[in-house]
């Protein structure tokens, strides 16, 4: 298996490119072997869909299947892991999901989103003004910023956060943890929703887990499974992955820092900054598994009925046949004329519920960075940096700084 800074790496086919780029494996399959299979951390295979056309046909089809709870299906990981939950919507198809997904829809609108967006800021503001003059972004921004906003925003108490992050981590986790022990872990996250749900219905409010509530409670309403797992949904999605993509961007544009000056002379190229951050680092994995359930044309090839396939929004959004010079980081990119839309978020039924408060989390944390420490640098060389080995998602695991 690959390695990377001594450690063993989860997915032996696609060993990280230098500071953390995607593979360099990518550009190769994307022009040689657009559906070439890659060995996943539980060990199975399954073809890698590479190119950016293929991978929104698979999202988009109604035969690209989540349903992977068969037992003689290839799985991402080995036990007990996120695909196994059919009440979980990531895993619905319709028409459940098409229900599921309508009910929630509007609870995750622009308009509610920037309610909070003055909350995230002064969040930002509050914990950049608290690191001193060396800090660790992991440590002390990417992982306490997307943490205190989610618990605001759905109303769940922080001094839970440490206990909710230990579960997320085990579900996000590609190491052999038993299944007693994921079922266990599970079970407890789950219990934990139930008891948000009952605390907020004997004292309601006007946060995120009240208005999933009244969509529970409303004339066309989610189960009490689906309103829980729901809950359990945000939690986990609300903190690791956004805290990837702010320590990510970070490193990212710490390696160009005159990219780095530009944002903090013109700060108002943020969106477009956080655009590219997500096409360049995102969604910082390989992305989530399909079953094909009817042949399915690509350029790559027919993908006959019954295979399971790995769709890789990360790949896709390196095709230089869509993006000019993929392997380039450029602020500027989603600057000008728009460019086709990068998949970091999902394309189709998918497509992130949550990608309108990603957002404003990301442009709220960068803009934080460059208006408040606008010569902030790394304390050590960006190659020494040593990165997580045992995740789904890809960053990391500390970055040291200094603010001047």
């Amino acid at each position: 298996m690959a390695e990377q800074s001594g450690t063993t790496w989860p997915w032996p086919d696609l060993p990280p490119g230098p500071l953390g780029t995607p593979s360099p494996d990518l550009a190769r399959r994307c022009a040689q072997a657009p559906m070439e299979p890659v060995t996943m951390p539980s060990g199975d295979r399954a073809p890698m869909i590479v190119r950016y056309e293929d991978v929104r046909t698979v999202l988009t089809s109604p035969a690209g299947s989540r349903n992977l709870r068969a037992a003689n299906l290839p799985r991402m990981v080995s036990g007990t892991g996120l695909d196994d939950d059919p009440a979980a919507l990531i895993n619905q198809d319709p028409p459940e999901h098409t229900r599921y997904r309508r009910i929630l829809q509007s609870t995750f609108t622009p308009r509610h989103i920037e309610r909070w967006r003055p909350r995230a800021a002064a969040i930002a503001a509050e914990l950049l003004d608290a690191a001193g003059e060396e800090f660790d972004v992991v440590a002390d921004f990417a992982l306490p910023l997307p943490a205190r906003v989610i618990c605001e925003v759905l109303g769940v108490p922080m001094d839970r956060f440490e206990q909710f992050r230990g579960w997320t981590e085990m579900f996000l986790s590609s190491s052999e943890l038993s299944a007693e022990a994921r079922a266990e872990g599970f079970a407890a996250f789950m219990a934990y929703a139930r008891d948000l749900i009952a605390e907020h219905r004997t004292r309601p409010g006007d946060d995120l887990i009240d208005l999933l509530i009244a969509a529970r409670d409303g004339e066309d309403a989610l189960s009490e499974d689906e309103l829980t797992h729901m809950v359990f949904t945000l939690i986990m999605a609300g903190h690791e992955t956004t805290a990837s993509m702010i320590t990510r961007g970070a490193f990212r544009l710490l390696c160009h820092p005159r990219q780095y000056a530009e944002l903090t002379a013109r700060p108002e190229l943020i969106e477009a900054a956080v655009e590219e951050i997500l096409r360049h680092e995102g969604p910082g994995g390989n992305g989530l598994l399909r079953r094909v359930t009817e042949d399915v044309e690509l350029s790559a090839g027919t993908v006959p009925a019954g295979t399971v396939v790995l769709p890789n929004p990360a790949a896709a959004n390196h095709d230089p046949s869509v993006f000019d010079d993929p392997w380039r980081f450029d602020i500027r990119r989603f600057a000008g004329p728009t460019p086709d839309p990068h998949l970091a978020f999902g394309h189709g039924p998918h497509y992130c519920l949550g990608a309108n408060l990603a957002r404003m989390e990301l442009q709220e944390a960068f803009r934080a960075l460059v208006t408040r420490l606008p010569r902030l640098r790394p304390r050590e060389d960006p190659a020494s940096v040593r990165w997580t080995d045992d995740g789904l998602i890809h960053r990391p695991r500390r970055l040291l700084v200094k603010a001047g």
